[in-house]
């Protein structure tokens, strides 16, 4: 992603590279409102380097991450870069525990959205009574709140509670997806953030309608064949990159 013009720190060309497609992604999610303040977490594996990720910046807004203000720290949340920015604690004991435990997880995502914390909050989550919600079922993990994710030793149970799966409504909390890469952890976030919505919107109406476990099993079956080629969310990703570029290129810095 970067420019012919551009002059970037000194480091490997893969780091550089994986810093400007995680801010590019905080970028993302900040357009589609996803921004809870100066809180929430995006993190990604720092190419080969072994036990490294990069996280944002304690105490910046997602609209003010750039590639170069993002923070590389081991997975014992030590900083392996002279910035001057702390690390959330919260951000790093969950996401540092994934990406210590499940090589596929190089990409973590966690949000307080509206829609995924309320439909995190009530009995039964996410329920196949939309197209988006559909594609989820039998794939979802679930957490039970147990306050801010701080403590070392809730480790244990966030593992046991999510398998093989690689998306979970902590619930009471909010959304937790992980991918192979930024654009898949994307496309996860933004289809179970669109079943939430719309989950929510149809609660408002009266009683839904279940889609019945066949009709489920032949949508999940066929939903490649709608997708794009070029790896999971990768055009969808690049399309909302290209339209942050049109208000602000920043985040390339």
């Amino acid at each position: 992603m970067a420019t012919a013009l551009q002059q970037k720190p000194s480091m490997p060309e893969a780091e550089w590279e994986a810093r400007q497609q995680l801010a590019a992604c905080y970028r993302v999610f900040d357009h589609l409102g996803w921004s809870e303040m100066i809180y929430n977490h995006i993190t990604l594996k720092v190419p080969g380097e072994e036990g490294a990720f990069l996280i944002n910046p304690f105490g910046l807004h997602f609209s003010e991450v750039k590639a170069s203000n993002l923070v590389k720290i081991d997975i014992d949340g030590n900083k392996l870069d002279d910035s001057p920015y702390p690390v959330n604690r919260a951000g790093f004991v969950q996401h540092a525990l994934f990406h210590r435990h499940l090589p596929d997880a190089h990409c973590i995502a966690h949000t307080h959205t509206t829609a995924g914390m309320a439909v995190s909050s009530v009995e039964g989550g996410l329920q196949p009574t939309n197209f988006y919600a559909c594609a989820f079922a039998g794939q979802i993990a679930y957490h039970d709140f147990e306050g801010v994710t701080v403590r070392d030793e809730e480790g244990e149970r966030l593992l046991a509670n999510l398998g093989d799966r690689r998306i979970m409504l902590l619930r009471n909390h909010g959304i937790l997806v992980m991918g192979r890469t930024v654009a898949e952890a994307f496309m996860k976030h933004w289809s179970l953030q669109r079943a939430c919505e719309i989950q929510l919107a149809t609660a408002s109406m009266g009683t839904p309608l279940t889609v019945p476990d066949d009709v489920i099993a032949v949508h999940q079956r066929d939903l490649h064949m709608a997708q794009v080629p070029g790896g999971p969310g990768a055009a969808d990703f690049a399309a909302m990159v290209r339209l942050v570029d049109r208000t602000d290129r920043s985040w390339r810095d």
